[in-house]
């Protein structure tokens, strides 16, 4: 790394102000800062010493995203030689599913940070790490049948419309991995919804089912998938959302590490469940009599709120609000996979909404602070 460090350093000058690729230096600076600790310091007014930055708070992420990553690659593998009826070891389900998820990883990278490299030296600016995470976000929340070209497509759409718009990382209001998704489900439906887009159609198969728990269950089916099955994983579904164990392994990163706000994960949790349990007591059809605890085993519930919701550029920043913000997003996620069975998968789009109303639940908890601060000052001046 040294050698490495010396090579960078003696071309640095080359990229500074007034020299050969001034223009370039954000492209310089960003590859610079992915391998070595960034040497500017501050030189006036007040502040405070961290070792933390956004480039390693997100790598902190991506770290917490592993496991869900490599257990999708697996149950890729596995839901796909178990609906072929073949014969296989969980190596071979392994391969096989990272072969077929690997391409949409780098399709991901490539195409976002050329965006981000590209608003950076046009703006002249350091490139932004936010896609470091939002990356890795948008395969795992994808079909793993969706073709690539579509996938590029919905990387283009939220980097450009869901980010760069509104300033780049920092600056967007809607969680641009969502935005992705959205992208795709609305614009491309038929690659992101129905039986046949979870699983790689197996090659001595004329006909096949590998509707997920959900889209089973808005039709009136009964499953026959146990509470392990949904726990564990290997179950039909977007590649990272399927593990619940993995999902909260991510999580327990995540909060030991103080990345994500736990009130947030708590309290989204907690208004599934009880929106879950109404539902159950009512029981007009087979989404609302699923039970409530296994409404939060299933779909992308586990990993919009562990991953998603916890967006701190996105999400309430309020204490008071973050229970609020998590809370709804739970409830209106359960609410919307109840009552439309075209959109069996609730969370993107509640996550998507309450990314819009956050700004306004901490405005009314700040003004509530505010009227109470002023009452009690009133009471010790009169």
């Amino acid at each position: 790394m040294k050698v490495l460090e010396k090579f960078f350093n003696k071309y640095e000058h080359l990229f500074l102000e007034g020299g050969k690729y001034e223009k370039w230096h954000p492209a310089f600076m960003a590859l610079y800062t992915f391998m070595f600790t960034p040497d500017a310091t501050t030189r006036k007014g007040a502040h405070i010493r961290d070792a933390v930055d956004l480039k390693r708070v997100m790598f902190t992420v991506v770290l917490a995203l592993i496991p869900a990553t490599l257990f999708g690659m697996w149950n890729v593998g596995y839901q796909y030689f178990t609906h072929a009826q073949l014969d296989f070891t969980n190596m071979d389900a392994f391969v096989y599913g990272f072969w077929k998820v690997l391409p949409m990883i780098v399709v991901s990278y490539v195409v976002g940070l050329s965006i981000e490299f590209y608003f950076a030296v046009l703006r002249g600016h350091d490139v932004n790490e936010g896609y470091l995470v939002t990356g890795l976000l948008i395969p795992l929340i994808m079909p793993v049948t969706i073709p690539l070209w579509i996938l590029a497509v919905s990387v283009v759409f939220a980097v450009i419309i869901g980010k760069e718009v509104f300033g780049g990382t920092g600056m967007n209001i809607v969680n641009p991995a969502l935005t992705a998704r959205a992208f795709a489900f609305f614009a491309y439906p038929t690659f992101m919804s129905g039986n046949e887009v979870w699983i790689p159609k197996p090659e001595n198969a004329d006909a096949y089912s590998g509707e997920t728990i959900l889209g089973a269950l808005g039709q009136g089916h009964h499953i026959a998938y146990t509470w392990k099955d949904m726990f564990f994983g290997t179950i039909p579904g977007s590649i990272g959302e399927t593990s619940v164990l993995m999902i909260l392994i991510g999580a327990a990163l995540l909060l030991y590490t103080r990345v994500a706000s736990w009130r947030i994960m708590v309290s989204g949790f907690l208004g599934a469940a009880i929106m879950a349990f109404i539902f159950n007591l009512w029981g007009a059809n087979t989404l609302m009599q699923f039970p409530w605890w296994e409404h939060l085993l299933v779909g992308g519930l586990a990993f919009g709120v562990v991953f998603m919701a916890t967006d701190p550029v996105t999400a309430a920043q309020t204490r008071k609000g973050k229970w609020i913000y998590g809370f709804l997003i739970g409830l209106l996620a359960i609410m919307i996979r109840v009552f439309n069975p075209a959109y069996p998968e609730g969370v993107m789009l509640a996550i998507l909404l309450m990314n819009v109303i956050a700004p306004t639940i901490d405005y009314y908890v700040i003004q509530a602070n505010i009227k109470k601060r002023m009452k009690r000052l009133v009471k010790q001046t009169a």
